[in-house]
């Protein structure tokens, strides 16, 4: 529970060290955890853990599936040590760029690896009982999930929107007679679930074990070219032709002049109300079984969310539109507590939103690097108007790195802002630490600390962009680049500020 003081760490699997070109679920994800605990933190917050897509900027928060893992996490080495893949497989490991992944070379070379493991399985069937035991503890989502990526992957990738008619509208004939045609497709899809749903709960018990829980990021909406929108389009806003009527994004602000115009179809929300808002609880049961804290992404989106029509090009000319936010979370929250979860509640926050927080004891979030823009004492992002109920950060993965702001984006008046609140100057080196020295004596129950500023890196450690189609998702730590100098600095400062990890957790 995030009742009591403590801190963790802000890193996204794909952001870890591998000689395979993308940070994976394998040796180094043990080695960070290990880290965790060395240094007295409780918390280990990774980005949406389901498949990318390159045509979609590689980006974790637009998915073709709200349920599936990524399988370009799977760990070859954990493989190896299972028997699906042979040491000749993994040799030669090209020549990957060294902090960053390259996911046009990535994505083949590991896309080659996994085939194999599949020849492998269905020669040996080895696991098979596990294998089959996983299908059907999840046949509820991993049935549609296998076959739309398996008849995505047969039309080399094509949207949904594409499709011949009768496999656009799931035609029950066409849909059978194709999961006859591909039913190897379909298993492969499915071996490669069971692989990452395999490695991923081995890591999450090694860190519960070690007193570290997970937190996941559950983003509010999905992609229009996912499973999910295939398979119940009812719940979508939607035309007859199954193509979005309104899309999603916010108005214009911190992050963009022009709104983020994000594409993905909005929720009929009358209709999910109808059914129990059956989908939704199915998706957050899921998670809750991959993390023990889930951030809600886009919160305020629960509340009203911004719609803007798809014919549209940019986010200014949208209209605000009221959901159910009460019925949902009393729906929910009937059968999971209010403190599995976060809010995400950045952005343009209402009344109304911090009314429906209030109500159900959600926590909010805080970010450093805002609380410096106006010169106002009761700026709620400055740290004397924290209130315990809080997750405070330096930055998130949609900001620049603390020595980045610092050195890019902050003028000479908002850096004389910074110095009179620390009470001295500071370098860009020492200005991390400084800020994260901040957040850890502030009365906020929870600190979470993305890496990069554990490490003190500059704009060229920056993760994502907001509405930058390219680039983003590629910043990886270097082997060793993590040292003991950085363990002893975060140690101290947990300790300092009583956050240090008390007593073990299991789950």
């Amino acid at each position: 529970m995030m009742i009591r003081r403590a801190s963790g760490i802000l890193l996204h699997i794909t952001s870890l060290p591998s000689p395979f070109g993308i940070g994976d679920l394998g040796p180094s994800a043990y080695g960070f955890a290990d880290f965790l605990e060395k240094t007295g933190q409780s918390y280990w917050q990774v980005l949406p853990l389901n498949p990318t897509d390159q045509a979609c900027g590689n980006s974790p928060y637009s998915s073709p599936s709200a349920f599936a893992g990524n399988p370009l996490l799977i760990s070859p080495e954990l493989l190896l040590e299972s028997g699906f893949l042979k040491k000749s497989n993994l040799e030669p490991i090209p020549s990957f760029p060294a902090g960053r992944c390259d996911y046009a070379s990535v994505v083949p070379y590991k896309s080659e690896l996994l085939r194999i493991a599949y020849q492998s399985f269905k020669t040996s069937r080895k696991e098979q009982d596990a294998f089959e035991r996983f299908c059907q503890e999840n046949e509820n989502w991993l049935d549609e999930v296998a076959l739309f990526l398996a008849i995505k992957n047969h039309f080399k990738g094509k949207a949904r929107i594409l499709w011949e008619e009768n496999l656009r509208d799931r035609n029950l004939e066409h849909i059978e007679r194709i999961k006859k045609n591909l039913g190897d497709e379909i298993g492969e899809v499915k071996f490669y679930q069971y692989l990452f749903f395999k490695q991923w709960h081995s890591l999450k018990s090694y860190c519960n074990l070690k007193g570290i829980q997970l937190i996941g990021d559950i983003p509010i909406y999905v992609n229009d070219d996912s499973a999910d929108v295939w398979a119940h389009p009812e719940i979508f806003n939607l035309n007859r032709d199954k193509k979005p009527l309104g899309v999603a994004g916010v108005p214009p602000d911190y992050f963009s002049k022009t709104g983020q115009l994000w594409g993905n179809p909005t929720f009929r929300w009358e209709i999910l109300r109808k059914t129990g808002y059956r989908w939704w609880l199915k998706r957050l049961a899921h998670n809750l079984r991959l993390f023990d804290f889930l951030r809600l992404d886009h919160f305020r989106g629960f509340v009203a969310y911004w719609e803007v029509s798809a014919e549209e090009t940019t986010a200014i000319h949208g209209q605000w539109i009221e959901a159910p936010a009460v019925d949902f979370f009393t729906a929910f929250l009937k059968t999971y507590p209010a403190h599995s979860f976060i809010a995400e509640d950045l952005g343009i926050i209402t009344p109304d939103v911090k009314e429906v927080m209030d109500r159900f004891g959600f926590p909010g979030m805080r970010v450093l690097q805002f609380g410096f823009g106006e010169d106002r004492p009761d700026h709620p992002y400055l740290p004397h108007n924290f209130i315990p109920n809080t997750m405070v950060y330096t930055g998130t993965h949609d900001n620049n790195t603390t020595r980045g702001w610092f050195e890019n984006e902050t003028g000479p008046e908002e850096k004389k802002r910074i110095f009179r609140y620390l009470g001295k100057e500071a370098t860009a080196e020492h200005l991390p630490v400084e800020l994260i020295r901040l957040a850890m004596m502030s009365v906020a129950n929870t600190v979470i600390t993305p890496l990069q500023d554990v490490l003190g890196l500059g704009e060229e450690a920056r993760i994502n962009r907001p509405s930058t189609p390219s680039g983003n998702w590629e910043w990886r730590l270097l082997p060793g680049q993590l040292n003991s100098s950085h363990a002893e600095m975060l140690l101290e400062l947990t300790e300092t500020y009583g956050r240090r990890a008390a007593d073990k957790f299991s789950r």
